[in-house]
């Protein structure tokens, strides 16, 4: 193809980085996976949270971890999955649990059933002994 200056041009594919779509009042949103906080379950729908805004969707919280966790969100309650990039800190808890801190002030439960996908926030564990045992 030739542009104003009669040069040949080829086109390069450039790969973009990863975007979430959702429908909401009427329009398609975009946005990186990287902006979302949490998705918490709501009944029939998941409150899908960002730092300064949220977004109610018609979608389960198991839809919804099938489709996020590609994206490093990690399930940690029934009705909770949160973006394992912004974990800061995970501090044991009563009965098992563990409460885990999010970048910019949040806190959750993870309950002993999903204790297990800890595991998942970090790709190394070093100095942790028997912290996360079962």
């Amino acid at each position: 193809m030739n542009n104003e200056l009669g040069t040949n041009t080829q086109y390069v594919s450039r790969k973009q980085p990863p975007r979430i779509a959702i429908r909401s009042k009427g329009r398609i949103l975009f946005f990186s996976p990287s902006d979302v906080v949490s998705v918490e379950a709501q009944g029939n729908y998941v409150l899908l949270q960002r730092q300064f805004d949220s977004y109610l969707l018609r979608e389960s919280i198991s839809k919804a971890a099938e489709n996020l966790g590609l994206y490093g969100f990690v399930r940690i309650h029934r009705s909770v999955l949160v973006n394992s990039a912004l974990v800061e800190e995970i501090q044991p808890c009563a009965a098992g649990d563990y409460a885990i801190c999010l970048k910019g002030g949040r806190k959750y439960t993870v309950t002993r059933t999903y204790r297990k996908n800890l595991t998942l926030l970090a790709e190394s564990w070093i100095g942790t002994g028997r912290f996360l045992a079962g």
